[in-house]
């Protein structure tokens, strides 16, 4: 394969995907059906806690992030795990139908689960539109340019005293003196060879 970075190049934005107990960041959202009610689809990867969640649940939201979104909702709901972390109750949200949506967002859609397609690493979602909203027109953050300045967005901080290791895919953060040899990101799920030693 000689450059995967190819498919930054399609055309996705960056989400706020909720449901009851938690949420993430994603980037694979499509609308795959028209309608008054249409079908939208989400993957969500497998090895992420929002994963079982929304196996367990019955409704999600999407709220959708513009390119001026506060970095710390990035932060927040891309590199931190409810299991350790209460991501809601460190941003501002508004509760709707029972779901968290992003206060800073330009908008939301939540949606009534109808179907779900595993494959290799992810689960598509497919949800069908029962409320949304449009907050704002400003212009939404893609995929590719997250990628770009993902630098400026996330700024890592690392505790002191502590050896930290640090995903370069999505800079999710493991405090260990060395990481075993199988180890792979529970955020992302890529290897050790893609963690460099934090300062």
């Amino acid at each position: 394969m000689k450059d995967k970075t190819i498919t930054r190049k399609i055309s996705q934005g960056v989400y706020v995907l909720t449901t009851l107990g938690g949420g993430c960041v994603v980037d694979a959202v499509s609308q795959i059906s028209a309608g008054d009610n249409p079908l939208i689809c989400v993957a969500v990867m497998k090895k992420n806690n929002t994963n079982e969640l929304m196996h367990n649940n019955n409704k999600f939201a999407i709220s959708v992030l513009g390119k001026n979104v506060d970095p710390k909702i990035i932060e927040t709901y891309g590199m931190k795990s409810m299991k350790d972390y209460d991501k809601f109750s460190n941003s501002k949200t508004t509760i709707i139908d029972d779901l968290n949506i992003i206060d800073d967002s330009l908008g939301y859609m939540i949606c009534e689960k109808v179907d779900t397609i595993e494959n290799d690493t992810h689960t598509l979602f497919i949800g069908r539109l029962i409320e949304a909203d449009k907050y704002s027109d400003d212009e939404v953050m893609t995929y590719a340019y997250y990628q770009e300045h993902k630098d400026e967005l996330i700024k890592v901080t690392t505790e002191k005293g502590k050896t930290a290791w640090i995903c370069t895919i999505c800079n999710y953060v493991v405090y260990e003196d060395e990481l075993p040899e199988n180890f792979t990101c529970p955020q992302c799920g890529v290897p050790k060879s893609l963690f460099k030693k934090g300062n």
